[in-house]
């Protein structure tokens, strides 16, 4: 696995924590809401969980024990900060919308109505896996959209590798079925 050291070194010079932690953010950023998102599917709310997040990582950055990656530290302390706010009440009073618009921008070598049924097709998918138990969302989430490998995935979950690997095959198949059946999620 590569060091936390060698991940920052590799990307520049960079010799303040400031600096550090803006390279974090250009680089980690936009994961890390995609992430939240999937805990807490509501958009608004998972860019305010990364902000926080950034905050506490700025704040903890001295206790950095470089065992893991910057990606891998980070994506902890999200899971940990969105397992926090769906504990709270005022998680459980919010209005959610759907993970389609983290999704990957259309390509331009479609025309637009092919552009537009990718588009419904990835919101249609991405509705069911919101759906889903947050144990095999979540290492959906993880494998197929942020492609990490399940070794990754075992470690930033603190669970055997067996257990992801049974998760996504139980994903998989739950939406398999969802798809056969035609649901509507949402609607």
């Amino acid at each position: 696995m590569e060091s936390a050291e060698s991940e920052f070194n590799s990307k520049g010079n960079i010799h303040s924590k400031d600096e550090l932690i803006v390279w974090l953010m250009k680089e980690y950023g936009k994961s890390l809401v995609r992430v939240a998102y999937t805990y807490v599917k509501q958009e608004q709310l998972a860019e305010d969980i990364v902000q926080e997040v950034f905050v506490k990582c700025y704040k903890k950055l001295h206790l950095f024990r470089e065992e893991s990656s910057y990606k891998t530290w980070l994506y902890k302390i999200t899971i940990n900060q969105c397992k926090d706010v769906r504990k709270s009440w005022n998680f459980k009073n919010l209005i959610f919308n759907n993970f389609s618009s983290f999704q990957s921008k259309p390509s331009n070598d479609r025309s637009p109505e092919e552009q537009m049924m990718v588009y419904e097709e990835s919101k249609h998918i991405s509705r069911m896996v919101i759906s889903l138990p947050i144990k095999l969302r979540e290492v959906i989430i993880f494998y197929y959209y942020e492609e990490m490998k399940i070794e990754q995935i075992s470690e930033l979950l603190g669970i055997n590798r067996n257990t992801v690997k049974s998760r996504l095959l139980r994903g998989k198949q739950q939406l398999k079925k969802k798809i056969e059946r035609g649901d509507q999620v949402g609607r």
